[in-house]
């Protein structure tokens, strides 16, 4: 699958061919990947496929999942001028992608770090980019939510409004799903979460709620259901999610650690 995604991505850039290519013959050429600002790197992987598929050596100074600064030199790539220049920048967009995400994710998993929280991604991610921008955030720290509606049984409030009896419906769903899908129930206020816990769910997720609101979340989990995991989710930023992961849920879920990244800096230089 990473290698179908590497072909696919250097396809859209190279369309029907590198016009440059077309001019001088190849020659001999080396490049380092310089940073340009601080951040985590993330995309190794990824472009380790492209160099197998494309012929070109990479040797990492930095890799998925460390830190670096501005002027770090992350990579040295040594390859034909052709084939460098034709892969310049899916190496440099692949990179720079995946490690953005992972450099907001760090900054996330920094803060809730001391309270023993658990930092999860979303669905909420790019078409067709949902496994890349999901490693990405692994290798910044955080852990994988649902890849697909496959993985587990989310109930969200949409889907509380189709089902009359939240009990039965988790009832029949034990004997449908597979038996180590989990069942999550998504609640805006402190009943539904009473009723999720009470119907014998797995997971509830207190959705949109105050700090305030999840704590007695929290204390009836606490009394009541101690096995059930409580998750945190919306209106989760870096600036609230220390106030969240205080509150003694198991979890805290986040969008923004993909669709709020901002780009950071890195470029190719020629030698």
């Amino acid at each position: 699958m990473i290698e179908k995604f590497v072909r696919e991505a250097l396809q859209e850039d190279v369309g029907r061919g590198d016009l440059y290519a077309l001019v001088e013959p190849s020659v001999d050429a080396s490049a380092k990947i310089v940073a340009k600002s601080s951040g985590v790197v993330a995309g190794e992987r990824y472009i380790n496929v492209l160099a197998s598929l494309e012929n070109f050596s990479i040797a990492w100074k930095k890799h998925d999942g460390e830190s670096f600064n501005h002027g770090d030199v992350l990579a040295i790539i040594e390859a034909s001028s052709h084939t460098l220049l034709r892969c310049e920048r899916t190496i440099l967009d692949m990179l720079l992608h995946a490690s953005s995400i992972a450099t907001l994710t760090r900054k996330y998993v920094e803060i809730i770090e001391p309270y023993g929280v658990k930092l999860l991604d979303t669905r909420k991610t790019r078409p067709l980019l949902r496994i890349f921008e999901k490693y990405a955030t692994r290798t910044g720290g955080a852990i994988n939510h649902r890849m697909g509606l496959d993985d587990s049984l989310m109930i969200k409030d949409t889907h509380l409004k189709t089902i009359e009896n939240l009990k039965s419906y988790i009832q029949k769903a034990r004997k449908k799903i597979p038996f180590t899908a989990k069942i999550e129930v998504e609640a805006e206020t402190l009943f539904i979460a009473q009723e999720a816990m009470d119907s014998a769910c797995d997971i509830v997720m207190c959705d949109n709620m105050t700090p305030e609101q999840i704590r007695e979340v929290v204390l009836y989990r606490d009394e009541n259901h101690p096995h059930i995991l409580l998750e945190a989710s919306g209106n989760i930023s870096l600036q609230t999610i220390q106030e969240y992961a205080k509150t003694g849920v198991d979890a805290i879920s986040s969008g923004s650690l993909i669709h709020q990244a901002n780009w950071i800096d890195l470029s190719m230089k020629m030698d």
